[in-house]
Parts: C-alpha cells; structure tokens; sequence
C-alpha cells in the first residue's frame, strides 16, 4: 500500500491545501485530521508541507511493519516510536539527528490527537514525563509531549570568508542578482523573505525596506547606499515593464516577469557555488554571516535581533560565531578605549 501527498488549493481556508492519501484516492483521516487542526491555528504552508512529508515518513514505515493504514493505541507507545527512531537510525545513509527528532514529536503529537484518552507507558532511563503549566498558573497543569528523542550533536556553522564573500559576489553579472545577494549579505533576509518581497515595499527614499518574515510579522530594515544602487539599476534597465507587483522576477525565458520561485533561487545558488568552488555558499549562510559581521561591526544583540526578525534572543546568539581571533580583537580594542579613561597616577 502505497501513499502520497497531495497539494489541493481549492479547499476552504479551514482545511489543510496538503493531504496524505492512499493510491485510490482515499485521504488518510487521522493524519488530514491533525493537518487541518495545524491550519486553523494559522500554521504557515510551508509547515504544513513539512508535517504532511513527515506523517507520510512514519505512515509508510507503520504500514510496512503492520500491513495497515489504520493505527491503533499501540501506535503512541514508546516501544512502537522507539521502534520507529530505530529504525531511522539504520537507514543510509542515516537521517540527521534533527529531523529524526522532527519526525517521532509530530508523529507523536498527531497520535494523541487522534487518541486523546490513551494511556501512555514510560521507558525508565530513556524516557520522562513531565506536566506544562498552564498560561498564567491558572488551572491545572497539563501532561505535555514526552521526550522520546535522540541527542542533537552541537552544530557550529561557521560564516564565510571575506574572500569568499569576494570570490562569490564576483561571479554574478545582473543587478538582480547582485541585488538578491546583497539584501541576504548587508541585511540578513531569509530566502523566503526575498522572493515574497513586492516593489511597494522598497522605500528607496527614505532608505528603508519594509519585510514580511515568519508569522507574517512585518519590519523595516535599513538600506546601505550600494544595496540601494543595485535595486536602482536593476528597475530602470533589467526588470520587465508591466510585470506587477513582485520585485524579483524572471529575466529571460517563459518565466520572464513571473515571480522569482523558491526552485528558481536554489539554481541560482546552485550554478555559481559551482563556478566559485564556494560550495558553502548559501543563502543561510549569508545570513550567518550577516549576523557575525553586524557584531563584528558593534551592533547590539538587541538591535541584531531586531534586524533578523527573531522573536529570542536566544536565537540571535545560535547565528554568531566568533572566533578566538576575533575575540582577542574586540578585547583589545575594549582595553585601548578603557586605559583612556584611567587618569595617570600621580608618584
């Protein structure tokens, strides 16, 4: 038995546009159910997307190993998602820790929707369970997911390299290309960010651009003078007339005038981290390096934060990576300023 997801974008706006449906057509109701329930709570589409592949992960491993769609209690168990991390684990090449984590807490969650009212047994040593409070204090405490997980080696992505950042900018030839790369390298903006930017958002007078982010949260970022020459020459001399709102928009081709696609910028990356032999040349990690390069240049985290669209400064802190050198720089320079002030002593 086979599923798929499916993309259906004339359901009403209370329904999840992703499905999980069998060969014949038949959607898989619990997980449908769980989508439509993410949907309602304003989950983004691209979540959406994300949950649907990961139930559709657990859904084909749990028909393999029982010959069914259908779940049961058992499905929520621990021996059952312990059995489901085990065997992820013994794929190759193997899922990194992340998503396997991913995939056992939305499973997780979708099971106990489905069975709200099921007994949860715990593995001793592995396994804890613990109780959320309610918002407020008010209430009683509420039994919250368990941590059935998998430990998460610590990541350090380090930013490029100046001559890198040199050898990469240097491969490009349009201004809207320049363009794009700029607004990730001189203002952090997310991939996302820059495709569902539209030309009223460009306040090129007052310097200024205004930024839907995730949540569809809003914020203006400044403009620095070459980001702005850019977005000047490429609307007077490269983007199509009468192309409507979309700022960034296919030059050449049947998508000319179209809006630029999330495939369309992969390739982009893809073609010059080829060229360049830059081959961590990303748009997250142009944003990492954005992040390094404003502390480096004495931005504040709280102001850092602000300038990236987080909602915690914890998150802030993930995206700086300094070195010892860098470190030993700005304890110098800290120094330098302090001894200044220290009046001379008198002998």
């Amino acid at each position: 038995m086979n599923f798929r997801v499916l993309e259906q974008r004339h359901l009403e706006n209370a329904r999840s546009p992703f499905r999980v449906v069998q060969d014949n057509g038949r959607e898989v109701e619990w997980v449908n159910r769980f989508l439509d329930r993410q949907r309602v709570r304003c989950v983004a589409d691209s979540s959406l997307r994300g949950y649907a592949h990961d139930l559709l992960h657990f859904l084909r491993w749990w028909a393999g190993v029982n010959h069914s769609s259908e779940i049961s209690e058992k499905a929520g168990a621990e021996d059952t998602l312990l059995d489901y991390i085990r065997f992820q684990t013994n794929q190759q090449p193997r899922p990194a820790a992340a998503s396997i984590n991913r995939r056992v807490g939305i499973a997780e969650r979708a099971v106990r929707l489905a069975f709200p009212h099921a007994e949860t047994s715990f593995v001793p040593g592995f396994q804890y369970g613990y109780w959320r409070p309610t918002p407020l204090g008010m209430g009683r405490p509420r039994p919250a997911l368990s941590r059935l997980r998998v430990k998460t080696p610590k990541r350090v992505v380090m930013p490029l390299s100046a001559d890198e950042v040199a050898r990469f900018w240097a491969s490009f030839r349009t201004s809207r290309d320049l363009a794009i790369v700029g607004l990730m390298l001189c203002d952090g903006l997310r991939c996302c960010e820059v495709l569902t930017l539209d030309r009223d958002d460009l306040l090129l007078s007052e310097s200024q651009l205004r930024v839907r982010g995730k949540g569809d949260k809003a914020r203006c970022l400044p403009l620095a003078r070459e980001t702005i020459q850019l977005l000047e020459h490429y609307l007077l001399l490269e983007r199509p007339p009468d192309c409507g709102s979309p700022l960034f928009v296919g030059l050449k081709g049947r998508a000319r005038g179209r809006r630029m696609t999330a495939a369309g910028l992969r390739s982009l990356f893809r073609h010059h981290r080829q060229i360049t032999t830059v081959l961590k040349a990303n748009p997250h990690r142009f944003r990492r390096t954005f992040a390094t390069d404003m502390i480096l240049g004495g931005v504040s985290l709280p102001a850092l934060m602000q300038l990236m669209g987080h909602a915690k400064i914890e998150t802030t802190l993930d995206y700086v990576q300094l070195t010892s050198q860098d470190v030993c720089q700005q304890y110098a320079r800290a120094v330098a300023q302090q001894i200044r002030r220290i009046p001379p002593s008198q002998s």
